[in-house]
């Protein structure tokens, strides 16, 4: 496809093809595939293009940023899995398991989706603050073991420090809560697991708060926007699964049918 272009993270996960064989499939179909070095800068290259179609291939963590040029651009977007946990791909209705069918969703049919905002950065599945971040932080902290041992250890430990949960002050209002989830749309959520959406336009952010380890302690609220404050000045988030340090207050919103999303015409009609 003339003027479309696939950007490929080559660190997201352990996927199968790899880089060069996801590469070569995407310029058998016309597509100007570019498999990135560590030290580029995602977004300069998005922003930068010469370009109709803006594609990345990755995980979670590596969507958004393209996604906010492409709305920047008003440009369609194009996701292929190619990382670990793939959640924005799975509620999108792709198969995680075949980034090379996912290709033709460069010439597939458009959906209007909704993103979140955190101050000005796009998120697409959610941001997370207390234990769910902190296990982030210690796992990106260890990534370099095995990807299981890194994930329980973290939760052992937090498990271990069953200390009072932090304070947080949201729209006004002082929680304490060990998870505090703000969402793009509403998920079926569990412990430490989050489900899928059944949609993504249905124009609310969805706020999930636990005061303890049962399912029947999490409090559930929507609205368009939330201001989450914490006692300090930073906090440690996760944001589409990816650690990051926010200055507080943290201000939430959603951006309606905000990101024009190609999908294969396949899973467009189901």
């Amino acid at each position: 496809m003339v003027g479309a272009l696939l950007l490929i993270n080559a660190r997201s996960g352990n996927a199968s093809p790899g880089p060069a064989e996801l590469a070569e499939a995407a310029r058998e179909q016309g597509i100007d595939a570019r498999v990135l070095a560590p030290a580029q800068d995602v977004e300069r290259i998005a922003r930068d293009a010469d370009t109709t179609v803006l594609g990345i291939a990755g995980g979670d963590g590596s969507l958004a940023a393209v996604a906010g040029v492409a709305i920047e651009r008003n440009l369609p977007f194009v996701c292929i899995p190619f990382g670990t946990r793939n959640h924005f791909a799975r509620d999108l209705g792709l198969d995680r398991g075949d980034p090379i069918a996912a290709l033709d969703a460069f010439a597939g049919d458009e959906r209007r989706i909704d993103v979140g905002r955190v101050g000005d950065r796009v998120f697409l599945n959610n941001v997370s603050l207390g234990d769910y971040a902190r296990l982030v932080h210690r796992r990106e902290r260890h990534r370099r073991r095995r990807a299981a041992l890194a994930r329980l250890r973290a939760l052992a430990i937090i498990l271990r420090e069953r200390g009072r949960p932090p304070l947080f002050r949201i729209d006004g209002t002082p929680v304490r809560a060990r998870i505090v989830l703000v969402a793009n749309n509403a998920y079926a959520l569990d412990l430490f697991n989050i489900g899928e959406r059944e949609r993504l336009d249905d124009g609310l952010l969805h706020l999930y708060i636990t005061h303890g380890l049962r399912r029947s302690n999490w409090e559930e609220r929507c609205a368009p926007s939330f201001t989450v404050e914490a006692a300090r000045h930073r906090v440690r988030a996760a944001i589409d699964g990816e650690p990051a340090l926010l200055e507080t207050p943290l201000e939430l919103s959603i951006e309606p049918a905000a990101l024009r999303v190609l999908v294969p015409r396949d899973v467009a009609a189901q």
